[in-house]
């Protein structure tokens, strides 16, 4: 990707900005099916006239592969005179520069005209799919996360799935793209996806109904008086408004500030690099948030967190992750871990730390490119490690039980007990052992509650 260099330690981009001037969308994000992702032209860059230079006249002096180059030809050339049948060039054409991108990684693309038409109007917002994000693995297609409040979600599926068959057809030797042509399609058909997952011994089968998916990027509510929870479903370019509007509301509900926050990241997949940016920023003061470095200068990238960001002034923070918390996801799980503003709890991050570049080319098609890796404020490459969560938290559900009706006999109803005869102790409300409906049986939010009221107790009483 085409952006200007920017050393850690020297002249960093506020997040403010965010305008670069070519047309190229950073993308933190494996492919999507459907509605898995908005994609959003938030970052934009153009090559300057001097660095474009620069590199054509590095790319000059280095010769041209003549010998391969003549292999290549000589293959097109029999395949269209000796095929059984007749293939146009531009098939021939594309499927070879198709190969040749999809060899890379399992995130770089050839996107054809009609794929790149299919992604510029997905960026609008709304349109027809499963709402998962997926990636390639050993040739089957492996599920990151569902998206919430998509047919996916509603299925079902989990991150780590693996599917194996579209209305059973075998994925093996499919390339991603062909899977993921074959799981879009017209809202309100059906689909049939096989599928493999971990624990389970026998194939899943899941019927879906694809459907128009319109993403709801952030949640808010409170949990219990002086403590919010806001859920981050994915990053788009409005994310950071969409999050300022719903600590307000928190902050309004609550009738002053928020004593503790609960931010949940689990299950996205990410999303557009400047909104990571800006919603770490959110919470911070000052520090480094990423950097990213590839091997074009100008696709080295500093941002850093404007001087009073955090809008939560110190309130303590757990931030919420699991498997299939992604890429742009663990920018800002990574940012807060490391300027020690929140812990971080749940399991281990999916672990993508590069950062793809969409490319227009001259006839209409585009090139998805992997251009750089990101990097956490302490230098972390998480590329297929993840984040480690502070605290590990398995994934579980609470058992709704009755609550407790207080009919055990205690010292105060014997015969003849003696009386307290010291000061009346004072009103505190006790924390409850039973959940908040607020929390319903989800076990990971129920500690990330437990936590913050542990942290509120020990400042009250360190500030007596």
């Amino acid at each position: 990707m085409n952006l200007s260099h920017r050393s850690p330690d020297k002249a960093h981009r506020r997040p403010q900005g965010g305008h670069f001037m070519r047309y190229a969308l950073i993308l933190l994000l494996g492919v999507f099916i459907g509605a898995g992702i908005t994609l959003e032209r938030a970052v934009q860059a153009d090559r300057n006239a001097s660095s474009a230079q620069t590199q054509t006249e590095a790319q000059a002096t280095e010769p041209l592969p003549i010998q391969q180059l003549r292999t290549f030809t000589d293959v097109f050339a029999r395949i269209k005179s000796d095929y059984v049948e007749p293939e146009s060039d531009r098939k021939l054409i594309d499927n070879a520069i198709q190969g040749m991108v999809s060899s890379l990684d399992p995130h770089s693309a050839f996107l054809d005209r009609q794929a790149f038409r299919e992604m510029r109007i997905s960026t609008e917002g709304d349109f027809g799919g499963l709402g998962l994000q997926v990636t390639m693995v050993d040739g089957v297609v492996k599920v990151i996360s569902p998206i919430d409040d998509t047919p996916a979600a509603h299925a079902g599926l989990k991150p780590g799935d693996l599917i194996i068959k579209i209305d059973q057809k075998a994925v093996q030797g499919m390339s991603l793209d062909q899977a993921v042509d074959m799981m879009r399609g017209k809202p309100g058909s059906e689909i049939t996806l096989t599928v493999l997952r971990r624990g389970v011994n026998k194939p899943l089968t899941f019927k879906l109904k694809r459907a128009v998916i319109k993403i709801e990027s952030v949640k808010a509510r409170l949990l219990e008086p002086g403590y919010g929870y806001v859920r981050i479903a994915q990053f788009q370019a409005n994310t950071e408004g969409s999050l300022m509007r719903a600590l307000k509301m928190l902050k309004r509900k609550n009738k002053g500030a928020l004593k503790g926050l609960v931010l949940d990241l689990r299950n996205n997949p990410g999303g557009v690099l400047n909104a990571a940016v800006s919603v770490s920023n959110t919470f911070l003061n000052k520090g480094l948030i990423v950097y990213t470095k590839g091997r074009v200068p100008d696709s080295n990238m500093t941002f850093a967190a404007s001087p009073g960001g955090d809008v939560l002034h110190g309130a303590p923070m757990v931030v919420l992750v699991n498997g299939g918390s992604a890429s742009a996801s663990e920018i800002v799980a990574g940012a807060l871990q490391d300027n020690k503003r929140a812990i971080i709890m749940g399991t281990k991050t999916f672990g993508k730390g590069s950062v793809q570049t969409i490319i227009p080319l001259s006839d209409g098609s585009a090139l998805r490119l992997t251009t750089a890796r990101y990097y956490t404020p302490s230098g972390r490459s998480i590329q297929d490690r993840g984040i480690t969560p502070d605290v590990i938290v398995d994934e579980m559900k609470i058992p709704r039980i009755e609550k407790a009706n207080d009919s055990a006999l205690k010292e105060v109803d014997l015969e003849g007990h003696l009386k307290n005869t010291g000061p009346a102790a004072a009103n505190a409300p006790a924390s409850s052992a039973v959940p908040p409906d607020t929390v319903g049986s989800d076990y990971q939010l129920w500690e990330a509650l437990n936590l913050l009221r542990g942290i509120a107790v020990f400042q009250h009483e360190a500030g007596e």
